[in-house]
Order: C-alpha cells, then structure tokens, then sequence
C-alpha cells in the first residue's frame, strides 16, 4: 500500500489528490496538508446576500480544456455556466470607454482598433510603431513594460496592457516577462514578426466563421468553486490535516519524512512519495535542505498581494450595461481623489444568473497593483473607498446592504523576466529528486485550468514513479 502526501490544498493539490485516487486506486494511503484551515488555495467561495460568491479566481478561461474536462469526469458539467453578452468598458482619461477589441492582453493590433481609448497622440504612437526598428528577443526575454513603452508609448501601458494583465497577476507590467505572460507574442517575434502590431495581428486567434456560435471564452459553477472543491474532496477519499503546516521535508532511502505541527512538539510521518503544491516563499523553505536548486529558484519567483471586495446592492438598482470596468492607472475622481479599486465585476450583468437571494445586484471590486500601500485601509475603509468609486463611475450612490472582504497577501506569483528558465531549473532539480513532484500557480500559468493541468501532471509522474518501483 502506497502512503502519498499532498502538500497544499489549492486547486492544483486538490486536483493532485483526486488523481492519486484514480491512478493508484482505493488502497492507497492519500494524505493531503494545509496550513489553512479550509482548502482551496486561491478559491474562495463565500455567502454573501444568501449565496455563494466567488471572492477568490472568479472564472476560468474556457479555452482551455483542463477544466472542462474535469467538470465532465466528475459528473459537474451541468453546473457550468458562462458569461452573458454584456462587454468590458476601461476607465481611462478620465472616461468610461468601450474595451477595443482589437487587442492582444491590451497589446493593439492596430492604432485604429484603440482609437477609442487612447489620445491622439497616443493613436500616432502605435501608427507609427511599425516603422521602428525590429524588436528582436532573439531568444531572451523582455519586461512588458519596457518593451511595450519603447514601441507605443506610456498611454498603451497604462490605459490597456496595466489594466488587463492586473487583473491576472495583481502587480506592474514592468516586472512581468513577455514570454511568460504572452508567449504566443513572443513566439510570432520569434518567428520574424517586424513589429509589435505585426506579432498583435500574427498571434490574434482566428475570428468565428460568418454565423457560427462564437464560443464562450469564460465559465465558472452556478454556485461557486466550492462545488468543484467539494466534489474534489470526496471522489479523493483522501485524509485532511488542516490549519497545522508542515515544518521540515527529509529524503529517505526510499521516500520522505515529513515534520508536521508547532514548533514544541512536531510530529514525523514518512510517506512514500509527496506532491508540493504550495506558494513559492513555502517552496523556497521546504526543499532548501533536500533540493536547494529548486529553492533557490522557488525563491527568485515574487509575488504581489491584492484584496477583493463583494459588494450586494439594493435589488431596485441598475447596474450598467457591462460586464465591468477596468481601471487605468492614475485615474481621479471628479475631485482628484484617487481610485482605491484598479476593476470592478458587475456580476449580476456578466453572469446573468447571479443575484442575491432577495434579487440583490452583485459587484465585486478589486483592489491592488503592486504597491503594499494600497492594502493598508482596514476592511471597513476598504468597503468605504470602493463604494466611493462605484458611485463615481456608474451614478449608483446606494450603500450595500452587505459586503465581504477578501485578502490575498502575497497570493499572486509574478511572471517576471527569465521566469520559464526559472521553472525548467526547478522542474529539472526535481525530476531528479526520487519521489517529489510539484504543482501551483507559480509554475504555468496562474489561471485555474493550468493549475488543474500541474496537479494532474504531478499525480502521474508520482503514480508513474510509485508503479516502477
């Protein structure tokens, strides 16, 4: 009988564990770990005005097919449900603005397809960009920031890529790789691309045949991620041991010996093969003993904080017709107040089934861009500055009824320069590592589909490691 341990009960661990279950069968001994006292990592499902609300990843990118997949193994695909038709508007230049179309993660594919948010001269910028010497990567990498300034200008960072790109990963474009954050940009530069709007146009998926159904690009559950975690959790029959960490990981001739508990009076538990699904900054210190190359390159990876706030409105209330709003960067109120928020969800719009139980709007409000500054408010004064910002852009001056706030200290891991080359070091330390495979956000992407296809990599590679043996 095999013992594994899963450290980490984010979606990556949760999936790790159910695919332990399936690849080495009821016999086996599944073991999962979190300091937390609940799983799920980076989801977060909460009551708010009698329902579950997602304060945590709110959706998942429905191009992709881990998640589907596993929705449908589980028997949950009829729990799915996807956008309505309202689209995304910007706040920029001191204006609500409809989100162009014609971009890639804000990168335009032309001056003419942003010509609606950015000014003259930042139109002229992207129209003469092409003209410019050929960015070259030749094999390296770039900061997004950097690179995208030198070619467009201030106003595509601040108004369209900041924006979109912080919404995914929480901090500065400036500290985000563009091989990591945008490789199928980097991969048409690679291919000879002579420009950024040539590589925009070069990467841009195809567009939907004349009247085929334009695939949804976004879905989420009915109510919540808790019914995929739930679910996870009872097909794994897996033991938990929450809100205690692991302290210490020790290789055996065959297997590890983990430290569990306070520090007074740790516990030892040996197992034959663990999967690590944790932040970085844990990596970092479980493995410095045992793997140092992976710690030390767990260590080299940032992360950035953030909070999100649900808001449940006045059932009378109209919120816009969008789905939401994002922020750029250095907007004002009418006053020269600053925003606190960098985006809103105008939930009960984009998810047309989404209200409270007594019909209440949802909203939810995202707040930080790197900058730890942003997250000193308390809850209260939080709730204060959104609610401030939500009557500043839509005219809706109700007070919630109800709010939840959520924070994610050090929850985002950064991108940066070089951070491919970054995860091949450690991918590589710990293939040669007997027994040990890791997962996570920190890895291949920081969305809920990738996380999902690093725990199910993970579980094969110990099931596959454990079967050999």
């Amino acid at each position: 009988m095999s013992r594994v341990a899963v450290i980490g009960g984010g979606v990556a661990g949760m999936t790790a564990a159910y695919r332990l279950r399936e690849l080495l069968g009821e016999h086996a001994e599944i073991l999962v770990f979190d300091q937390a006292e609940r799983t799920g990592g980076k989801l977060r499902t909460v009551r708010l005005a009698d329902r579950g609300y997602d304060l945590g990843a709110e959706a998942f990118l429905a191009r992709r097919p881990e998640v589907l997949r596993l929705a449908e193994e589980l028997e949950l695909d009829g729990e799915l449900v996807h956008p309505g038709p309202a689209s995304a508007r910007v706040r920029a230049g001191g204006e609500n603005r409809a989100l162009p179309a014609g971009m890639l993660m804000g990168v335009p594919a032309s001056g003419r397809a942003v010509s609606g948010v950015l000014s003259d001269s930042g139109v002229r910028a992207v129209e003469r960009e092409p003209e410019l010497e050929p960015p070259l990567l030749t094999g390296g990498d770039a900061s997004v920031g950097d690179l995208l300034r030198k070619r467009f200008g201030h106003e595509v960072v601040e108004r369209l890529v900041e924006p979109l790109l912080g919404g995914v990963y929480g901090g500065s474009a400036d500290a985000l790789g563009l091989r990591a954050t945008m490789p199928a940009l980097a991969d048409a530069l690679d291919a000879g691309a002579e420009s950024l709007t040539a590589a925009v146009n070069a990467a841009m998926p195809e567009p939907t045949p004349p009247g085929a159904d334009k695939p949804p690009v976004f879905g989420a559950f009915r109510d919540g991620y808790d019914t995929l975690l739930s679910e996870l959790r009872e097909r794994s029959r897996a033991s938990f041991e929450l809100g205690l960490p692991v302290r210490q990981l020790r290789p055996l001739r065959r297997g590890w010996s983990l430290s569990i508990g306070t520090a007074p009076s740790p516990r030892t538990l040996d197992v034959d093969a663990l999967v690590l699904a944790v932040p970085p900054p844990a990596a970092r210190r479980l493995l410095a003993g045992a793997v140092p190359r992976a710690a030390e390159g767990f260590g080299r990876i940032r992360l950035a904080s953030m909070a999100v706030i649900g808001l449940a409105l006045p059932s009378h209330v109209e919120l816009p017709d969008a789905s939401g709003v994002l922020l750029a960067r250095g907007e004002r109120h009418a006053d020269g107040t600053p925003f606190t928020a960098k985006a809103f969800t105008f939930s009960s719009r984009k998810w047309p089934h989404l209200r409270g139980g007594g019909g209440q709007a949802l909203v939810r409000a995202s707040v930080g861009r790197g900058d730890p500054a942003d997250l000193r408010p308390d809850d209260g004064e939080l709730v204060r500055r959104v609610s401030a910002d939500l009557a500043e852009l839509t005219g809706v001056p109700d007070a919630p009824l109800e709010s939840r706030v959520v924070r994610w200290g050090g929850g985002l891991p950064q991108y940066g320069v070089g951070h491919r080359e970054i995860v091949a070091e450690i991918e590589d330390a710990v293939s040669r590592t007997p027994g040990l495979a890791v997962a996570g956000a920190a890895l291949h992407g920081v969305g809920v589909p990738a996380c999902v296809a690093t725990g199910e990599s993970a579980a094969t590679t110990i099931a596959d490691r454990l079967g050999a043996s």
